[in-house]
C-alpha cells in the first residue's frame, strides 16, 4: 500500500532485484518488462492501488541526490523498493521494512531476514506463515 518502504540490503547478486521484479510483476495489471534501475536509478510502475518506485542507489555519491530523485516524496505516496538503502543516510524512513538477503547453503538459495520498528509490520510474520 502507499507509504510502504522496503529497504533491500545485501551484496551484489544477493537477489534484491529478482525479489523486486517478482513483487512488481505481481502488482501489475498486465505483464511488462521490469529492468534493473542500476543505470536509471529509479523505475516507476502504475498499479491499481498506487505507484511502485524501484530504486537502485548503488551509484549515488551523496545523500542530497536522493531528494533530487523525488524519493522522499515517494516514500509517502507510493510503494518504494530501495536497493542499497545505506545510501539514504538520515533519510531512511522510520516506518520502513528492512529485508536483508544473504546466500544460503544450497545453490541459488537465499536467507531473508526481516526487521522493523514500526507497528505497521507487526502482523507480517503471521501473514507470511499463513
Amino acid at each position: 500500500m502507499a507509504g510502504d518502504v522496503l529497504l533491500l540490503e545485501g551484496g551484489i547478486g544477493a537477489g534484491k532485484t529478482h525479489f523486486s521484479r517478482c513483487l512488481i510483476q505481481s502488482r501489475l495489471p498486465l505483464p511488462e518488462d521490469v529492468p534493473s534501475p542500476t543505470f536509471t536509478l529509479v523505475q516507476t510502475y502504475e498499479t491499481q492501488g498506487c505507484e511502485i518506485w524501484h530504486s537502485d542507489l548503488y551509484r549515488l555519491g551523496d545523500v542530497s541526490e536522493v531528494e533530487e530523485l523525488g524519493l522522499t516524496e515517494a516514500f509517502e505516496a507510493a510503494i518504494c523498493l530501495v536497493e542499497w538503502p545505506d545510501r539514504l543516510g538520515p533519510l531512511i524512513p522510520a516506518n520502513a521494512l528492512h529485508l536483508k538477503f544473504e546466500p544460503g547453503q544450497a545453490e541459488n538459495s537465499r536467507i531473508l531476514t526481516l526487521s522493523w520498528s514500526a507497528p505497521r509490520w507487526d502482523d507480517l510474520p503471521g501473514a507470511l506463515a499463513a
